[in-house]
């Protein structure tokens, strides 16, 4: 590692594509828990539970 890449401040690296910290965290709940319903009943209607 040289002198300059250690000085590098965290903002200025870039994206990897993972999460972002910002962003509609309400629809990321709405549809997590959509997708928990739809699952719920298909195992139901299956007669697995």
């Amino acid at each position: 590692m040289t002198a300059s890449s250690a000085t590098v401040a965290p903002a200025a690296r870039t994206r990897t594509g993972g999460p972002r910290e910002d962003g509609p965290k309400i629809l990321e709940h709405v549809l997590g828990w959509t997708f928990v319903v739809v699952v719920a009943m298909f195992v139901t209607q299956l007669g697995l539970m």
